[in-house]
């Protein structure tokens, strides 16, 4: 497995085509809840991390807030910057590296956008990085999936057809990560091409440390995007919000 799976997946249009159907309403819905539950004052910035083609970024600067979205993926970042305005910038920038620094009020990271790395210390850098970009009492909200709840709802294997092409979906896990072979049929390729995503299983617990090292304490864990009380079972998302305390 190449171990930046994710450079070259998250540049391929198969990527954009099965994730395309993503429930938008779902996304919208809980985004305003989070506003309506943090209350950000009209004037602060705002950093998306792992931004894709921007459309979370584009929501949250229609409500008037500045926004800078950062996505590793340069075809991602082409598309989003067709919405560019004064409000809302887009960059192509790997979350591992130094960012703006005390610049953001907030910076959110949505849809399990993160735990793709090979080592331990990048993952330590992307979380450093992020801290780094708020000012002092700066909140991350960090979005990811809820380990023990994924092992238990595992699909092993299913397909998905989306328009001409079909996705054979094969889903395992092992100690430390989950993993998700995608197997693209189409009939415009000579041969199927193959994808295998690979997402650590970080607890509470790992996120707990790995943000204390970096400045960042949990103040509110959240377990869907109803803002229900998380449950390490039943919840099926783990939704953090820390504060930047130093």
């Amino acid at each position: 497995m190449q171990e930046t799976w994710f450079k070259d997946w998250f540049n391929s249009p198969y990527y954009h085509q099965l994730y395309f159907n993503r429930d938008e309403q779902e996304a919208e819905k809980f985004i305003n809840q989070l506003l309506d539950h943090l209350q950000p004052p009209a004037e602060s910035r705002m950093l998306d991390v792992a931004c894709g083609k921007g459309r979370h970024s584009i929501h949250l600067a229609g409500k008037g807030f500045d926004v800078t979205g950062i996505d590793l993926s340069e075809e991602s970042i082409h598309e989003a910057l067709q919405s560019e305005n004064d409000h809302l910038h887009f960059m192509q920038h790997d979350m591992r590296l130094p960012f703006w620094i005390n610049y953001f009020d907030y910076a959110f990271n949505f849809f399990t956008s993160f735990g793709y790395f090979r080592t331990q210390r990048e993952h330590d850098d992307a979380i450093r990085s992020i801290a780094q970009s708020l000012k002092r009492n700066g909140i991350l909200v960090m979005d990811y999936l809820n380990t023990h709840y994924a092992e238990d709802h595992n699909v092993h294997k299913f397909e998905k057809k989306v328009d001409d092409v079909n996705f054979v979906i094969t889903k395992w896990y092992d100690e430390s990560h989950f993993y998700k072979k995608i197997v693209v049929e189409d009939e415009q390729l000579a041969e199927p091409m193959s994808y295998t995503e690979k997402v650590a299983k970080f607890t509470l617990g790992d996120f707990t440390e790995m943000f204390a090292y970096q400045g960042l304490q949990i103040q509110e864990v959240y377990g869907d995007y109803k803002f229900s009380k998380y449950d390490i079972r039943s919840s099926p998302r783990l939704i953090m919000i820390a504060k930047k305390i130093k």
